[in-house]
């Protein structure tokens, strides 16, 4: 497919349907995966997009989609896309006050919710915003919205050639969504991208990538309320991949097995967790013998594997027996591609994929570039970088080696925001906040967010993001957060991966009645500690970690601690465990530590 003259979200949504394919989309039904066709989502589209027009709803107006993944999620952002109205995406996990700041933020007409507990949570906030309509996509008895699945059996049979050209009359320049801001760093900001910043993004972001060649499919399960995610699934049925909906990660797994995606797009946590469960999985006698033997193995032929050969030596297909292609089977099993965005991969986890012969195409971004700068393709692969910047991007590294970005697809702004949209930019660069690094071969590696790097009393600069994915590479990890802005030396905070550490305790005969207790036993102060010197043996004198805090609690997106895509928000855990820290450090100061 040509792909030079998309200029519009609504060009994506009439080439997919003119298409007339028999297979869009897939969701799960009693039954088992059902199709949606080109002219089934054709119909919905125009049907929900009739009713938006019928309450006044029409370019510029914005319209809230609150919702866990699934076929009407798509809908309603076509609906309202193809109005020229304005999508906001609102996490399904998110609470009723947070749901409220955005909905007033945006200034939101319309919100479309997904179950009868995110109805709810809305009806409890709706007279305090200016929510005026709610539709609801389950078949929920209520008498406050309207049943979505009503509105998109009204559309038509057939082309609807006013509302067609209603679509194609919408400009690159048009304001297309916006999107709120994990705000890692504070409240969150919504980002105001157009048509033809995501167009533009859409247009180039997979190349490389032979995908759309025969009916593939991929499951969609990253939320859509995320910038990585949308611009994905855009994507990727822009090329002709077809998207089956994944609305709970608990039937992650399962519905893995069962729709066997050809790509697997994934943030680093979801990776994370997968190399867990092998670690897990490969533990005791003769299992972990073969584990480090077919790793050995893989390592000796990682350079084919990221080259994107398939190694041919029959050790390697031993290995690939034995431990890879189960490995690949919990992800569906057909998986051809393996994507990583949303947060840093880390170079130790890319490495350990590329051992057993998968190599993770790692890109990089952020929800004011709609989203991708940077990726690794299967053409051009390099270990530890997050690949060259997209054909139609300009990237620089300033005097602070700070990297900035020019092009198509930097947004407009900030939501009412003028000063903090001032502030984004210098000389027409959109200060990315990140520090990054420009190879000689024009490969790009990001180092750390400028905002999170540590600066010690004694004026040293840490940047924490490669000591965390070290240690998060541990079983026992959960979460680690170094510590040590403006204090005399870095420390380290660990949430651990309690399921890991209570085996651990059984089979070390360590009694404990609670986590509290758990984390609090001597014996498991001292695993910790070991595993932080151990690490220390590698980094230099002045970032090595000389203090351990080890909680009681994993990290969550609930409690504040994590954003919606498992990034850590250090200042909500900061925050949290402010005493805590004081403590540790009062208590070194006084032993001299």
């Amino acid at each position: 497919m040509d792909r030079t003259g998309l200029q519009t979200l609504n060009d994506i949504f009439l080439a997919v349907c003119g298409n007339r394919r028999e297979r869009v989309m897939l969701h799960k039904r009693a039954q088992g995966w059902m199709p949606i066709s080109s002219a089934e989502l054709y119909r919905s589209v125009v049907g929900v997009a009739r009713a938006l027009a019928s309450w006044g709803i029409g370019k510029g107006d914005r319209v809230a989609i609150l919702s866990e993944n699934r076929p009407e999620w798509t809908i309603t952002d076509f609906a309202a896309l193809t109005l020229g109205a304005v999508t906001v995406p609102v996490y399904a996990t998110q609470t009723a006050d947070q749901t409220s700041f955005l909905l007033n933020d945006s200034g939101a007409r319309v919100i479309a919710v997904s179950t009868k507990s995110q109805l709810e949570k809305v009806l409890t906030i709706q007279r305090h915003t200016p929510v005026e309509r709610i539709m609801v996509m389950d078949a929920v008895e209520t008498a406050h919205a309207v049943h979505m699945q009503g509105l998109m059996l009204q559309g038509p049979a057939d082309f609807d050639p006013i509302f067609d050209a209603c679509a194609r009359s919408i400009a690159p320049g048009d304001l297309a969504t916006i999107i709120y801001t994990s705000g890692t760093t504070g409240n969150a900001k919504g980002a105001m991208l157009t048509h033809g910043n995501m167009a533009s993004n859409i247009s180039c972001s997979l190349d490389g990538f032979a995908l759309g060649s025969k009916d593939e499919v991929s499951l969609s399960f990253l939320p859509l309320s995320h910038v990585t995610a949308r611009h994905v699934d855009f994507a990727l049925m822009y090329r002709g991949v077809v998207l089956a909906y994944c609305p709970d990660l608990g039937q992650l797994a399962q519905a893995l097995a069962e729709v066997q995606p050809a790509v697997f797009v994934a943030v680093p946590r979801v990776y994370e967790k997968i190399r867990q469960q092998v670690i897990l999985k490969t533990a005791g006698f003769p299992k972990s013998a073969i584990y480090g033997w077919a790793l050995a193995v893989g390592r000796a032929h990682q350079a084919e594997t990221l080259a994107g050969t398939r190694p041919s030596a029959l050790a390697w297909k031993i290995a690939d027996r034995l431990v890879f292609s189960k490995v690949r089977a919990g992800m569906g099993g057909k998986a051809e591609e393996f994507i990583s965005g949303g947060a840093p991969l880390g170079r130790e986890l890319a490495e350990w994929y590329a051992d057993i012969g998968i190599p993770i195409h790692e890109g990089y971004g952020l929800t004011e570039t709609s989203p991708v700068i940077a990726v690794n393709t299967p053409r051009t692969h390099k270990l530890g970088t997050v690949g060259k910047p997209l054909a139609n991007v300009e990237v620089r590294i300033a005097e602070d080696s700070e990297l900035l970005v020019r092009g198509p697809s930097v947004f407009r702004g900030y939501w009412n925001r003028p000063e903090e949209t001032r502030d984004a930019f210098v000389d027409g660069w959109f200060k990315t906040g990140d520090i990054g690094h420009l190879d000689s071969e024009g490969y790009l590696s990001i180092t750390d967010r400028k905002k999170d790097l540590i600066k010690t009393s004694g004026g040293k600069f840490i940047a924490p993001q490669p000591i965390e994915n070290s240690l998060k590479l541990n079983p026992l990890i959960g979460t680690a957060v170094v510590l040590g802005d403006r204090r005399k030396f870095p420390a380290v905070l660990i949430a651990p991966h309690f399921p890991v550490l209570e085996d651990w305790a059984r089979a070390n005969h360590v009694d404990f009645d609670s986590r509290q207790a758990l984390v609090a036993n001597a014996r498991v102060q001292a695993l910790y500690e070991g595993i932080i010197q151990e690490l220390n043996q590698n980094m230099a004198r002045f970032e090595r970690l000389k203090r351990v805090l080890v909680v009681s609690e994993e990290f969550s997106e609930s409690d504040g601690t994590l954003t919606h895509t498992f990034k850590v928000r250090r200042r909500g855990i900061e925050l949290r465990y402010r005493t805590l820290i004081d403590e540790m450090y009062e208590k070194a100061e006084t032993s001299g530590g």
